[in-house]
């Protein structure tokens, strides 16, 4: 076969058993961000796409969660001396002068060993690149990885290499989840509810025009998540509530009477027990199954991995708003069922449903869509 480019990905460990829902979103995923595409295949555990512009659509894909690595790769026979000539020319073409350089190959053929490949590449390339003063480094300590991935039928020759999201692919789960958003933390527990492969809902609970734009700046790095075109949104005007536990639990509320109106099964509650106590989460529950819903704690044994969460996602302006919230301490207060019973009527008054279509002006069509249904 000739020689062509393609996307190799790379399921995470916990999506080989949802590999055709992964496969699914990458189809979608493509469609939506207009990214034209001759063939998607899967070649044992992997999937292979075949993509007018592999580095666009390399970037629509890593949108998704479901994936370990996603590569642009040179697709090759995987007889030994091909597969080793792609990798010596591939890689001569990568080097820089005076890099360390680390080949691995992983994967499996019934002519050669992996191992083999690994040592004939780099002993040629020890030979071909002394001009370059490029030296062999390990897997630990190295400039560049020459990457390849050998099956039974191909070899594919990475010529760049990212690293996924992790998770399980949206709604392999084919259950929805209603989430809310009101801060930065409440945001990465609708990514992590993303990530464990459910079908979200959003609402957005807000106080004021200023919160407003700010969490739609936000709702716009998580709506691209979303594998829908079109996404429908709730939002709510809550009032300015300076105590954070009341706040939430009043949240807790407005979800359980848009859960019940919109047949949702599953409440996912922002509450981290490594931020605030098992006994305020537990609160929170029992509110839940009070009402004979299900709440999800998607923050759930998740550490400083939040942060590294909200890096990855591009949330980083909001990383000392996320730091600060997780230094803070706030203490149970007893505060009047009816007062809050007002807090949640007051804002469910207010509650608006808007439609937006996935695109680079999310945050202006959000605002425009609010104020047109004032």
């Amino acid at each position: 076969m000739s020689e062509k480019t393609v996307l190799v990905i790379f399921p995470s460990v916990f999506s080989l058993n949802k590999i055709n829902y992964l496969v699914t979103n990458i189809s979608n995923i493509l469609k939506i961000k207009k990214q034209l595409f001759t063939k998607i295949r899967r070649d044992g555990l992997i999937i292979i796409v075949e993509a007018k512009d592999p580095v666009l659509a390399s970037s629509a894909i890593n949108l998704l969660f479901g994936i370990d690595r996603i590569a642009i790769a040179k697709e090759v026979d995987n007889n030994f001396d091909t597969v080793l000539s792609t990798i010596i020319n591939t890689s001569l073409n990568l080097l820089l002068k005076g890099e360390k350089f680390y080949v691995k190959v992983d994967g499996k053929t019934k002519n050669y060993l992996a191992k083999d490949l690994e040592v004939a590449a780099t002993t040629n390339l020890i030979e071909k690149t002394t001009d370059l003063q490029a030296r062999v480094g390990s897997e630990t300590d190295h400039d560049r990885l020459l990457y390849t991935c050998i099956t039974n039928l191909h070899a594919y020759v990475g010529i760049f290499v990212d690293k996924g999201m992790g998770g399980i692919p949206y709604n392999s789960q084919e259950e929805r989840i209603l989430c809310c958003i009101y801060d930065e933390l409440s945001a990465i527990s609708c990514l992590q509810s993303i990530k464990m492969g459910f079908d979200i809902i959003l609402l957005v609970c807000y106080r004021s025009e200023l919160d407003l734009l700010r969490l739609s700046k936000i709702i716009d790095k998580i709506l691209s998540r979303i594998i829908r075109d079109k996404i429908d949104l709730q939002f709510c005007k809550i009032s300015e509530i300076s105590d954070l536990l009341t706040k939430i639990t009043v949240v807790t509320h407005i979800l359980l009477s848009v859960a019940s109106n919109t047949k949702i099964s599953r409440i996912a509650l922002a509450i981290s027990p490594i931020v605030f106590s098992s006994s305020f989460a537990e609160y929170n529950a029992k509110i839940v199954l009070k009402n004979n819903l299900i709440p999800w704690f998607p923050l759930s044994g998740i550490d400083s991995s939040i942060l590294e969460n909200a890096r990855e996602l591009g949330l980083e302006k909001y990383l000392v708003a996320l730091e600060n919230l997780c230094k803070s301490r706030s203490h149970a207060k007893t505060v009047p069922k009816a007062r809050i019973q007002k807090y949640v009527n007051d804002a469910l008054k207010n509650l608006k449903h808007i439609s937006v279509t996935r695109g680079s002006k999310n945050v202006h069509d959000i605002i425009d869509s609010l104020k047109s249904n004032h």
